[in-house]
């Protein structure tokens, strides 16, 4: 099988995308997506989290919500307002926040080239976590939620992609938060091949949003292999959702820290400690960190630029090098005693779309004592990971714009 491949997208009918397109089924609780639900039959979260649809409490991993899904999901099919393509097609999907743009294709990418680690990662997952998408995808059989994916410079893929935007979409919304969705839909066979070819002369492709999804495809692919005598590998359930985007254009914005106590310090003597291995500067204005190796300090209503001494940065680890980890090493473990990044209730994180601002708002409440801004990662810094076959840090990726689930779906018969 090739890299990717066209698909039978499962997909809104005409001008029905901004009554069914939603927000990632993970970014919200089941409280919020029943209020953003709420007035409206049609909205996608009815499938991705359907427990809005059951009595309040219901657990959201409980075998009838899965089932409700699944309902859900063949009344907005019997009712037309989503439809299938009747031949693969190629999806061009592009996404407009604010003065930031991207466009990439939307394909189904093979589970054997992510198996073989062509397709590359760079998060480990949590076993729950993938179980609940197995379940999803199973009830549904489909796949909704799209995976994010950047590819390496390819400027004919590029082009093509910019050409077959060119025109009017074939659907068009604007979501909650003023984004955009654009889709274009490549039926041309011609286009298709020339779009497969360039992925497969591509050495890798790289995961950057959605490890849990795509590892939930592969176990599907692996149980309905086993269960298929005449499995031939050319199954829907052998590939995955992806969308795929020119590295240069997916937008990592910062992930912050907020931190409750200074582990038994005042103010001056964690500054003190800090001095250490940081150089210190008070600002008058909130830090934004400019630069790998910068952060912004909000300590008792004061803002701080914190840089960290050179000689204290490796230079062949891309993990270590890493600001979260830095930071790690040289701040929250040795000073706050904050070494579990995952489970320790003295730290919180806060994705930079909310600004510094919301940093601010965090500490001056009384709930947290400090709040540390960082640089974002850079998709370099993330491929660099990738490629040596290693993890990313703890909560240093946050993408913005994200993709809408419902848009388009891959069904696996």
């Amino acid at each position: 099988m090739s890299l990717i491949r066209p698909f039978t997208g499962l997909r809104p009918a005409s001008g029905r995308a901004a009554e069914v397109i939603a927000p990632p089924y993970d970014v919200l609780s089941s409280d919020e997506a029943r209020t953003r639900a709420a007035g409206k039959p049609w909205s996608f979260l009815h499938i991705s989290k359907p427990e809005i649809d059951l009595p309040a409490g219901t657990d959201p991993y409980a075998p009838q919500v899965y089932a409700k899904a699944a309902e859900n999901l063949g009344t907005m099919m019997r009712e037309g307002v989503l439809a299938r393509d009747p031949t693969p097609c190629y999806y061009v999907y592009r996404l407009v926040m604010g003065g930031h743009s991207q466009t990439g294709l939307v394909a189904a990418a093979s589970i054997a080239e992510y198996e073989s680690n062509r397709i590359r990662k760079h998060e480990h997952t949590q076993v729950d976590k993938e179980t609940d998408r197995v379940r999803q995808i199973e009830a549904l059989n489909a796949q909704t939620g799209p995976v994010m994916v950047g590819y390496p410079s390819a400027p004919e893929v590029d082009d093509i992609l910019a050409r077959c935007s060119a025109g009017s979409p074939d659907a068009d919304a604007t979501a909650d938060g003023g984004i955009r969705h654009s889709l274009w839909v490549v039926r041309d066979a011609k286009v298709q091949a020339q779009l497969t070819r360039a992925f497969d002369a591509m050495p890798a492709i790289y995961i950057a949003d959605g490890h849990h999804r795509s590892a939930a495809a592969s176990r599907v692919t692996a149980a309905r292999r086993a269960a298929n005598p005449r499995h031939t590998g050319e199954e829907n359930y052998n590939t995955f959702l992806t969308v795929n985007f020119p590295h240069h254009q997916l937008q990592i914005l910062d992930y912050n820290r907020v931190i409750a106590g200074l582990n038994g310090l005042d103010a001056k003597p964690f500054l003190a400690r800090v001095r250490e291995k940081f150089s210190v500067q008070e600002s008058p204005e909130p830090v934004k960190p400019a630069k790998a190796g910068e952060f912004g300090l909000y300590l008792a209503r004061k803002w701080y630029r914190l840089a960290i001494r050179r000689e204290l940065v490796p230079v062949n680890d891309p993990v270590a090098r890493h600001d979260a980890t830095l930071l790690s090493d040289h701040l929250l473990g040795p000073i706050l005693g904050i070494t579990d990044l995952r489970r320790d209730k003295r730290i919180d994180y806060v994705g930079g779309i909310r600004g510094l601002a919301e940093l601010e708002k965090r500490v001056n409440s009384g709930e947290m004592t400090a709040a540390i801004a960082l640089h974002p990662t850079s998709m370099e810094d993330l491929m660099a990971v990738a490629e040596a076959g290693k993890v990313m840090p703890t909560k240093s990726t946050w993408f913005e714009p994200k993709l809408a689930d419902g848009l388009v779906s891959l069904v696996l018969d």
